[in-house]
């Protein structure tokens, strides 16, 4: 039994430091006017392996949403509707930073900025 409870927690905690990854690597994109155009190369490459792994866990979402076989027992509606809310939060996220990551690469191009 306490083999279950450390495994969840070391799922939990390995969670945690992606997420504190991925928002490292998408710092850029959310300070996006401060952000120095001479390393605006760098910035995009960081910013899209942050969106990699935001699809990534987004996937993973979807596929617990929809796919509740796979975990043992029912899943209680509550957590069915704080998974979806997640999701949904998860795809605005992903969203907004390609639209930033659009911005910056506009931002970096050599004929100026278009808007």
């Amino acid at each position: 039994m306490r083999s279950g409870k450390s495994d969840r927690d070391v799922g939990i905690g390995l969670t945690i430091v992606i997420w504190l990854v991925t928002a490292w690597l998408l710092y850029p994109l959310i300070v996006l006017e401060t952000v120095d155009i001479t390393n605006v190369k760098s910035y995009l490459y960081r910013s899209a392996f942050g969106i990699t792994v935001m699809i990534i866990f987004f996937g993973k979402t979807i596929f617990d949403l929809f796919f509740p076989q796979a975990r043992r027992g029912n899943r209680s509606l509550i957590n069915t509707i704080m998974l979806s809310l997640y999701g949904i939060g998860l795809a605005g996220g992903i969203l907004l930073m390609t639209a930033r990551i659009v911005v910056l690469y506009l931002k970096s191009r050599k004929t100026g900025f278009i808007f």
